[in-house]
């Protein structure tokens, strides 16, 4: 059964990790695949297995803090695909791991910038589309650290806390309209952003990292990117018709204590 038939997903961040996974498994049930990234060449070569694999899919080089850029991809995916059904709000950076006192306005301005701004550029240029319809689903990639603290990149952890209201909040404005709006927390996921924030925080050993990590968790892993995927497939199909305004938590157990 190929539970997204006919559905057309936006997918940012959609060259690597996480993005990469939802694009893979949302296209294997059945969705026709936009993918927003800066990374043209992984990008590209994502898109290539894809349409490889009997899937329509298309990329676009695109900066989500650029309102423009944003704007442009939106109106041409559904020239292209006639039509946006799914926005998976994925694209996001960990920016510096500093105390706050030591951050500066630049260090600051850039996470929000992609992981905050990035959001609501989408969401504002892809609602419209899916007004139209009279449907949608809009799945924003929020994390654990949108739920519980932790003492590490504060722009990071108040981005995504951010996120999870925004997702709160779009949810009752748009469910009129028939748009849903949810976010999704994952834990601890071995993606190259995680792989890099061991790198920035001084670890060296990327094993022995990784076994940290998992030990934060009551399941004793780290998680999967389609681990994550697998929950964007379910809140994008309509198995999920009646949940809008929910927080996915994907974390092992991490904040279960």
């Amino acid at each position: 059964m190929k539970r997204l038939a006919g559905k057309v997903c936006v997918v940012t961040g959609g060259s690597l990790g996480i993005g990469r996974a939802c694009a893979l498994r949302m296209a294997a049930e059945g969705a026709r695949i936009a993918v927003f990234d800066q990374l043209r060449t992984e990008g590209r070569a994502l898109v290539r297995q894809l349409i490889g694999q009997g899937s329509a899919a298309a990329y676009w080089h695109v900066d989500v803090a650029r309102e423009r850029q944003v704007a442009k991809a939106m109106g041409e995916v559904d020239t292209r695909f006639g039509t946006i059904d799914v926005l998976v709000n994925n694209a996001g950076i960990a920016g510096a791991n500093k105390p706050t006192h030591e951050l500066t306005e630049e260090d600051w301005d850039r996470v929000l910038a992609v992981n905050v701004k990035g959001v609501f550029f989408c969401t504002k240029h892809a609602v419209p589309f899916m007004s139209r319809l009279g449907c949608g689903s809009i799945i924003n990639l929020s994390s654990i650290y949108g739920l519980v603290g932790a003492p590490d990149v504060p722009p990071y952890h108040a981005a995504k806390g951010a996120v999870r209201l925004m997702s709160k909040t779009d949810a009752l404005i748009y469910a009129k309209q028939g748009i849903r709006v949810n976010s999704i927390h994952p834990g601890y996921i071995w993606t190259p952003m995680v792989e890099n924030h061991l790198r920035d925080s001084g670890v060296l050993d990327l094993e022995a990292g990784r076994r940290d990590l998992a030990a934060l968790h009551p399941l004793g892993r780290v998680g999967e990117p389609d681990d994550v995927a697998w929950g964007a497939v379910y809140l994008a199909s309509d198995e999920s018709r009646f949940v809008t305004g929910s927080e996915l938590v994907i974390d092992g157990g991490y904040t279960a204590r």
